[in-house]
């Protein structure tokens, strides 16, 4: 890891084309920032993002990076960890790409314990086809699309985590550029898969789950008394539908990561010349 990055080497010449006052600008830039204060290079780095409007991220932020399909981030993710353990790896989504087509790589990514990082900028709407109903939208929430209002309830990423085997599980707001640089960089230093949701107001569609409704809304675990590395307080947070709760919901102190635990060592990339031993004997014995 290199010791002297900036906050400025993780920032492309390309201009966000977001809406003025989207949330992702703060969460980007709080991506950034935890990057280069855990040490991190962008010649080190690979960020992954997937379809929508977090999926331009990889654009704005100069570091090795892929655009993927959608929902098909996380996967992606995985590859590039298992190849390359020495990379610090990190995935950006939004509640429709993570929660919606992608929500079966999640669970899995989870229980695999990975160590990279996910951030989701959940702004409980589809943003970039123009305001639809999202997985993490209220029930009742109505747009031009479910103009009767949406008569399903949330999905909550939170729990699916936990009950999955999350090892790190955490929530942010976009907003407060502090604590969630603070929650991105805890998130990057946990050893497993780093789970961070983050609130990101969408400023065009979507005039219920707005900054002002966050900012009255939200509790931050640290100032209560809250146990991270207690299941069932971090259960009881994360089904708490009367409040919106920030902070490390849930953290095992005992978490040992996918490579760890399978014996994966060295760069995958480092491919030396010619076929294996035996390669040509094993092709033969079934052609």
């Amino acid at each position: 890891m290199s010791s002297d990055a900036h906050f400025t080497d993780f920032k492309s010449d390309k201009q966000p084309t977001w809406c003025p006052g989207c949330g992702d600008f703060g969460t980007m830039n709080g991506m950034m920032k935890a990057l280069a204060e855990t040490g991190n290079h962008p010649d080190e780095t690979f960020l992954v993002a997937g379809i929508g409007c977090s999926g331009k991220i990889g654009t704005y932020m100069h570091s090795y990076a892929l655009h993927g399909v959608h929902g098909r981030a996380l996967p992606v993710g995985t590859g590039v960890k298992l190849a390359n353990p020495d990379l610090e790896v990190m995935v950006a989504g939004g509640d429709g790409d993570g929660y919606s087509i992608g929500v079966g790589h999640f669970i899995h990514a989870v229980r695999r314990n990975v160590d990279m990082t996910y951030v989701v900028m959940d702004n409980r709407i589809y943003g970039l086809t123009k305001g639809q109903a999202s997985p993490t939208s209220q029930e009742g929430f109505e747009t031009s699309t479910s103009p009767e209002g949406t008569n399903v309830p949330p999905v909550n990423p939170k729990a699916l985590a936990l009950s999955a085997g999350g090892t790190f599980i955490a929530q942010s707001f976009s907003s407060d550029s502090q604590r969630h640089t603070e929650l991105v960089k805890r998130a990057i230093e946990h050893d497993g898969f780093g789970f961070v949701n983050v609130y990101s107001p969408c400023v065009t569609f979507n005039d219920v789950d707005t900054y002002d409704y966050f900012r009255d809304s939200i509790v931050d675990v640290e100032d209560i008394d809250h146990d991270p590395g207690s299941f069932d307080q971090a259960k009881d947070r994360i089904l708490d539908s009367e409040k919106e709760h920030i902070g490390i919901l849930y953290r095992d102190e005992d978490s040992v990561p996918y490579v760890e635990r399978e014996g994966i060592e060295g760069s995958m990339a480092e491919i030396p010349d010619g076929a294996p031993d035996g390669a040509t004997d094993l092709v033969r014995e079934f052609y």
